[in-house]
């Protein structure tokens, strides 16, 4: 199938959950002389910190670089990992830490999916939250041996309610023998990002929080206990700053860009499906997703009527009208039913990787930061933001899992990820060698 066949009449390069919510500047308010805490970055983590500052009685200024949910805030799958991809790099490779890290890092993406699952209750967000799990198909019978060894360390730490499935019983999952079985985590959820992303916006509005849109951070420098912030539009006066740009971080802190990689993530939408193949392809309304090097991630839309697919077409940002068909090529390996679909929508987004597979809330040089999704990111930078703001109230219950004594850089490493290329190359030819020898 050429590249040109699997486009539809009405083709948009726009994430589909943009027909539900579009991000806009809103009201173009004035950047402050002065605020308690100036938040760099209006993502889920930079409104989540707002929030709960403004919980506290704490005043925060949010600054964004263009309108508020631009970036990958509304640009994601929308899946609500439990814990099953934490620690997981881009690589396939899982964090290696002391069994007390690995307990602290797990508890912490257990109290992630039950933060956001309060927020959305306690806002009366309509998101179309639904938890229906996630299946994790195994690339090779090597992998799903892997996955199996998993199983019991994250029903004990991310109280994940994961278990495996044969491949013998894999259509009970999808309608597909594409994999060698795999493994189920019953928590884990899904819903609209856009429309979540909407949610938090208009509660950090109700709270009073000053959203300053088209507000692109220049510098930020010490002043005495304090912090002058320069935008774009205008000069602002900070007790605190936050940073929480993720894989959109930049120039303005050089030393948190050396710890972010981002790379590019390419999802497609198809057209609406006849209902019965529609209700045919995940049977239990599963997120799915894999244990390739180069993944894939895909689910029913909320209506239940397209299929939402993801991966990384390439390790680095390309067209949506490039990646669509290598995109529309994976899904049709999976599901061959599917051919001739045409794809309605295309877009990509910044994942935020880190050197060591994990996120990370911190302190670095004084400026506390909310950083590195690492794929899990409607969750986790929600958590991430949310324990952020209870480090300057002061009030965190528990010490956080991600809240780590490094956050490693690399020292050929300055923030443009050039290698990226060659890494997806030799990731691609390693999951190709290993489907082969399988």
């Amino acid at each position: 199938m050429s590249g040109g066949d699997v486009f539809h009449r009405d083709f948009k390069p726009a994430p589909y959950w943009w027909e539900a919510f579009t991000p806009t500047p809103g009201p173009i308010v004035d950047v402050p002389r002065t605020s308690r805490v100036v938040i760099v970055g209006a993502g889920y983590a930079g409104i989540s910190t707002a929030i709960e500052l403004a919980n506290a009685g704490i005043e925060a200024t949010v600054l964004e670089a263009r309108e508020p949910g631009w970036g990958a805030s509304t640009r994601s799958g929308g899946a609500v990992s439990g814990g099953v991809n934490v620690g997981k790099s881009f690589s396939g490779r899982t964090f290696q830490g002391t069994p007390e890290q690995i307990t602290g890092v797990l508890n912490s993406a257990a109290d992630a999916f039950s933060l956001i699952e309060t927020i959305i209750e306690r806002e009366k967000i309509d998101c179309f939250w639904e938890k229906r799990g996630r299946f994790v198909g195994a690339w090779t019978p090597a992998h799903y041996a892997k996955q199996a060894a998993r199983v019991e360390t994250l029903n004990a730490g991310a109280k994940s309610g994961s278990y495996m499935v044969p491949r013998e019983r894999q259509r009970e999952e999808m309608a597909s023998d594409y994999y060698y079985g795999g493994m189920v985590v019953e928590r884990s959820a899904k819903l609209h990002p856009a429309l979540y992303y909407k949610g938090l916006l208009e509660a950090a509005r109700r709270r009073g929080v000053t959203i300053c849109s088209q507000a692109p951070v220049e510098r930020i420098t010490r002043q005495g206990s304090g912090w002058v912030v320069q935008t774009g539009r205008g000069t602002v006066e900070a007790g605190d700053v936050v940073i929480a740009t993720n894989g959109y971080t930049g120039d303005a802190t050089p030393k948190l860009k050396r710890r972010i990689i981002p790379v590019a993530s390419h999802i497609i939408a198809t057209e609406e499906l006849p209902p019965d193949l529609a209700q045919s392809l995940i049977p239990k309304g599963r997120t799915l997703s894999d244990t390739r090097r180069v993944l894939c991630y895909y689910r029913m839309s909320p209506d239940n009527k397209r299929v939402i697919f993801g991966g990384r077409a390439r390790f680095t940002a390309v067209t949506p009208e490039t990646a669509a068909p290598i995109l529309h090529g994976f899904m049709t390996d999976r599901f061959p039913q599917l051919k001739g679909t045409k794809v309605t929508h295309a877009w990509n987004g910044n994942v935020a990787f880190t050197f060591d597979a994990l996120p990370h809330t911190g302190r670095e040089d004084g400026m506390h930061y909310a950083l590195g999704c690492n794929g899990s990111g409607v969750a986790m930078m929600t958590y991430l933001g949310y324990q952020t703001a209870r480090r300057i109230v002061g009030g965190a219950n528990q010490p956080c899992g991600f809240e780590l004594p490094e956050f490693p850089d690399h020292p050929l490493y300055f923030g443009n990820p050039w290698f990226l290329p060659v890494v997806g190359g030799y990731y691609r030819f390693r999951d190709w060698y290993d489907r082969r020898a399988a």
